[in-house]
């Protein structure tokens, strides 16, 4: 068998793609959309992870003076001969991203913003021995690699740059920023959003506004920042946005790009695994998935194909949005629990959206909140109802993992608030209260969100009352919780020790998908028998075991106990 290409985790560079031999999705056609519909400034704002820093790559390796032709090797911009030839390595380009630009303070955040002008600066100074420059160019161009103390100089940086070019080449510059509103968004975190916005403000204006040297302008986003904060006068600024159909296939994979990825890894097996978990995603009329969550599953399964899908985007993010989302289930006017939960469970919510907010803007309100969340990822629209109003749902299994972790959080830290509460469920499982642990439970359940819907298979929503179980003992004092822990011929849901006593309690969680509480309670107690689940338990030289069988439905339970002494 052939070597396969690598899978590039990380990996942002088209060059390093190409060249060193990394599985590549081609969105080369791209190039030719971008030409053919030809706006002088494009901005194209998509959530995080969908590959916009490597398009963008792709653009600078395509049209930069000296480009490598053999790059575009059996891509499908190399069919098109006409745009090759009359494109490819023809002109200047100045590329920067802004990803990096953050700091506590204006002055770290703009120090930053100074070392990637600077860089750009290096990677073209060949300028500095250009003998179509005069010396008075150059002295401004060495500017460009200096610390750029005055705010002047650093807001016409890039034009000055580009005109610099133009003047070199003899042709006009096509100028790339990639993340263009990282900035602004930590410039919000950290308390100097509106020193930020000026900064920013003026470079744009200076260099997709009034700059002659400029043949067109690229840039991309997570969120479309409001026009006249930052683009005030850019009547040249086209945004495509994800509800846009323009474009709608050049960010993210489709499906067809997926099956071929797995089926060179051989990974077809997992094809519906990867649909249910990574896709879901509706850019323009097209359903995409999360490349970073793609690749990062097939590299795993490579190594271990039992291995279970994970929540990719959980390491790579805070989930702030998410965390204010579930928290305002709790302020007035804001969420409703009822509509988090039609959520969870797979339904839909029809909402206004905003596109075009202030990062100032973007929690001030449940109806900002909504528009967020949906430019983000963390929701998808199902379809456009009427003007800006959208059906939201929550696009996969993974986003739905990730807040339902939220709202389990969230479950845990308000138990904290009611200790008595706490032991007085404890206390009632190991007395033997079966029916006062039931409706202690059932309170538990009627306060936090359900999960019931068809949207999920049964083993999901028993993992979601197990996590509620765990919240709730895990404040339990002198007990020792354990969960799947291996005992017997399986792993038992959860396994308690409790202090220096001689009482083990084994519970297992049951979910009853017909409303029959009591059977799928007689199959947990039987299920605990069978399997052995008290065998880690007398082997500690525990005594006496109490079997409890919790099965749920909705907002209500029935708990079972068996009671069993050596």
């Amino acid at each position: 068998m052939n070597k396969r290409k690598k899978l590039p985790i990380g990996i942002e560079s088209f060059e390093e793609m190409r060249k060193e031999d990394f599985y590549y999705v081609d969105k080369t056609r791209w190039i030719e959309q971008l030409l053919a519909q030809w706006g002088k400034v494009n901005l194209f704002t998509r959530p995080r992870w969908f590959g916009k820093s490597l398009n963008m790559s792709m653009l600078q390796t395509f049209f930069e003076v000296g480009a490598d032709a053999s790059l575009f090797d059996g891509l499908y911009i190399s069919k098109n001969k006409e745009v090759c030839k009359q494109y490819l390595g023809k002109f200047p380009v100045v590329s920067i991203s802004l990803k990096g630009v953050n700091g506590n303070t204006f002055d770290e955040a703009r120090s930053c913003l100074v070392k990637v002008i600077n860089r750009e600066a290096r990677r073209l100074q060949n300028l500095s021995e250009s003998e179509k420059l005069t010396q008075v160019d150059k002295e401004l161009f060495e500017k460009l690699l200096s610390q750029m103390k005055d705010d002047g100089t650093l807001s016409s940086s890039l034009l000055e740059l580009s005109e610099l070019l133009e003047k070199h080449y003899e042709e006009k510059v096509i100028v790339l920023i990639d993340e263009y509103d990282v900035p602004l968004a930590k410039a919000n975190e950290n308390g100097y959003y509106d020193e930020m916005v000026l900064l920013i403000r003026n470079l744009f204006e200076n260099v997709l506004k009034t700059n002659h040297s400029l043949k067109f302008a690229v840039l991309t986003g997570c969120l479309r920042v409001a026009k006249e904060s930052i683009f005030t006068g850019l009547n040249n600024f086209k945004v495509y946005s994800i509800t846009d159909v323009d474009f709608d296939e050049n960010f993210g994979f489709t499906d067809d790009e997926v099956k071929e990825l797995l089926h060179y890894y051989g990974q077809d097996t997992h094809y519906e695994t990867v649909k249910e978990w990574y896709d879901g995603y509706r850019f323009g009329n097209v359903d995409v998935y999360c490349p970073w969550d793609v690749i990062n599953y097939c590299s795993d399964h490579i190594a271990n194909q039992e291995c279970a899908p994970k929540n990719y985007w959980v390491n790579t993010s805070g989930n702030d949005v998410i965390h204010r989302f579930i928290n305002s289930i709790y302020e007035p006017q804001k969420l409703t629990k009822l509509e988090l939960e039609h959520l969870v469970n797979g339904g839909s919510v029809q909402k206004e959206i905003s596109q075009e907010m202030t990062y100032k803007e973007l929690y001030s309100s449940i109806d900002n909140l909504w528009s967020t969340l949906f430019m983000t990822g963390y929701l998808t629209s199902r379809s456009n109802t009427d003007g800006n109003r959208y059906d939201l749902v929550i696009p996969n299994r993974e986003i739905r993992n990730i807040i339902t972790e939220h709202i389990l959080k969230l479950f845990k830290e308000n138990i904290k608030q009611d200790g008595q509460k706490v032991n007085a469920f404890c206390d009632a499982l190991l007395t033997e209260k079966a029916d006062v642990a039931e409706k202690l439970f059932s309170d538990y359940m009627q306060k936090t969100i359900s999960v019931r819907d068809t949207f999920v298979q049964k083993p999901t929503k028993e993992n979601f009352y197990h996590g509620i179980l765990l919240g709730i003992l895990g404040f339990k004092e002198n007990w020792l919780v354990t969960s799947n822990r291996e005992s017997g011929d399986g792993f038992s849901d959860i396994m308690i020790q409790v202090g220096d006593s001689e009482v083990g309690i084994v519970i297992e969680v049951k979910y009853a998908n017909d409303g029959n509480l009591e059977a799928e309670c007689k199959k947990a107690l039987k299920q605990i028998d069978d399997t052995g689940y008290a065998e880690a338990l007398h082997q500690d030289g525990i005594c006496k075991i109490l079997k409890y069988a919790i099965a749920c439905y909705k907002k209500t339970c029935k708990i079972m106990l068996e009671a069993e002494k050596c």
